[in-house]
């Protein structure tokens, strides 16, 4: 459910309906954001037989505005014909290799693997009409954080000319990857490294795309966007509940979207929210763009 959300009864009269899992509560205003944020998925979620332009059908039939690849691996032409006829846009692209072959990887060879899986995955953006790349920098167990924060700071900085020469983002991710925050403790934890971490790269084409659920069970959600502020470039979107500690559905769990919701307008974020959930076919789809409707007010 989400917590604080309220709906007017005019709403209710005009046809409105709620998911299974949401709750309503009349003391609190909603604060839309519609015309600010936009929802893509990622292709994996679209589960329906056929060819990639069918696929791209069924994600603009179910609400989507966009949608993620993975890269490098896309088939170029295959890609830009298939968002031609269906008028969905690729927005962006997810680095394919980031959690096996990592920038904080203490082997030269390794991280050699990854810039150039980065590169690639920036060029095949590029050419597909996307403006981002998600990436996961590294993972804590490649060594001590001092250690592994710098080594991946200067490989991906190698990246960064590449980016800024075609104009797509290198969006990095707030996952469980045991760094910039610490996996055992509470949920009281700020996003004062995440913040320094891309402050330390030192490019306006890196930001931050901030997954509203990741780590709710670390730190208040709605302070984390707070902090991060201008360097969110684009949202990810989840649910999670910290009494069964596990994800859920968007809306669903106790993660506060009002709180989120309150936080994104002050920081005016406008762009891309992609959801990143469990997948299915065309009902299960329309139900994920109706959750990602209600849970941001759009």
């Amino acid at each position: 459910m989400i917590p604080g959300l309220t709906i007017s009864r005019r709403q209710l009269l005009k046809g409105t309906v709620l998911a299974p899992g949401f709750k309503l509560i009349h003391s609190t205003p909603l604060i839309p954001l519609k015309g600010s944020i936009y929802k893509t998925l990622k292709i994996g979620m679209i589960q329906v037989q056929g060819s990639l332009t069918q696929q791209f059908q069924a994600a603009k039939d179910a609400g989507f505005q966009g949608i993620e690849l993975n890269a490098p691996g896309i088939n170029l032409e295959t890609a830009r014909q298939a968002s031609a006829k269906t008028g969905l846009i690729i927005d962006g692209t997810v680095c394919a290799s980031h959690w096996q072959v990592r920038h904080t990887d203490a082997q030269p060879s390794i991280r050699l693997q990854a810039l150039k899986d980065l590169k690639a995955a920036i060029l095949q953006t590029h050419s597909v009409g996307g403006h981002s790349v998600l990436l996961v920098p590294g993972h804590g167990k490649d060594g001590p954080e001092k250690e592994i924060w710098q080594r991946s700071i200067d490989n991906i900085k190698k990246a960064i000319p590449l980016a800024s020469k075609l104009g797509i983002y290198i969006a990095i991710e707030n996952v469980w990857n045991h760094f910039l925050y610490d996996h055992k403790g509470g949920n009281q934890q700020t996003a004062d490294k995440l913040a320094q971490y891309v402050d330390d790269l030192a490019s306006p084409w890196v930001g931050i795309q901030f997954d509203i659920g990741n780590h709710w069970k670390y730190g208040n959600t709605g302070d984390w966007i707070r902090t991060l502020g201008t360097r969110i470039i684009k949202l990810d979107a989840k649910g999670f509940t910290r009494q069964k500690n596990e994800f859920t559905k968007i809306g669903e769990g106790d993660l506060d979207w009002l709180g989120v919701r309150r936080a994104l307008a002050e920081i005016q974020f406008q762009g891309w929210c992609a959801a990143e959930v469990k997948g299915g076919g065309p009902k299960r789809l329309r139900e994920i763009a109706q959750n990602l409707d209600l849970a941001l007010g759009l």
